[in-house]
């Protein structure tokens, strides 16, 4: 079981925590705030009042031993600073995996430089995400393989429906690749209704409300029709 530590009780900190410790992992949630660690003290493993920015407490507490730590400590203020120390202890204490939290390409720029192995960005990431949603509602879901080249979900839109793979020439037309089909329960073909076709044929008929898994660019996976 993986033992995580998060730093900084905030918004994002404290949802992190609790969808962290609902996957049964061992959870050290770490603030400043006694009304925090009152608050999230029955959903997490372990919930500590504590300073980060003290090397020594984050060793009493076991944070040398976990296998991630998160600093969430918002960057108002002086928090920025602890957000720093912090990366840096951890760092000092002998924590390999260290994920921190940013605001801005600079402040990234920064904890990347003390020793973040890996950088946030919540509310630049969550823009980009719902710009993507809005602009292709098509996307149901999308896994990033490569700086702007995904893996996604899209549902077959009317017309597409009873066209098979090569009537519908996604790689000529869009320069996508079509990867799978998923049948679903209301798929106009009944006797196929949650049938996976793990390698789509050209003579393969896709009908609306079939889940199509396809890989291409962001732009390009965009450009699909959605109606």
């Amino acid at each position: 079981m993986k033992k995580f530590a998060v730093i900084g009780l905030g918004r994002f900190g404290q949802k992190l925590a609790i969808a962290l410790a609902m996957t049964e992992a061992e959870v050290v949630a770490i603030d400043q705030n006694r009304e925090i660690i009152e608050t999230i003290g029955d959903q997490v493993s372990h919930a500590v009042r504590l300073d980060s920015t003290d090397e020594e407490a984050l060793r009493a507490q076991g944070v040398d031993k976990v296998d991630v730590a998160i600093v969430g400590i918002g960057q108002g203020s002086r928090g920025f600073e602890s957000a720093i120390l912090t990366v840096v202890n951890l760092r000092t204490i002998g924590v390999t995996k260290i994920y921190a939290r940013a605001e801005s390409l600079i402040q990234g720029q920064v904890l990347s430089k003390v020793g973040a192995t890996e950088v946030i960005y919540p509310e630049i990431e969550s823009a980009q995400r719902w710009a993507y949603k809005l602009i292709a509602p098509q996307i149901t879901d999308k896994i990033e393989l490569a700086p702007g080249y995904s893996l996604a979900s899209v549902a077959a839109p009317a017309s597409f429906h009873e066209k098979t793979v090569l009537d519908l020439q996604l790689r000529q037309k869009y320069n996508i690749n079509l990867v799978s089909i998923k049948r679903v329960a209301n798929s106009a073909s009944k006797e196929l209704a949650s049938q996976i076709v793990n390698v789509p044929m050209p003579d393969t008929i896709i009908y609306q409300g079939d889940t199509l898994m396809v890989s291409g660019s962001d732009t390009d996976l965009a450009q699909l029709p959605h109606e």
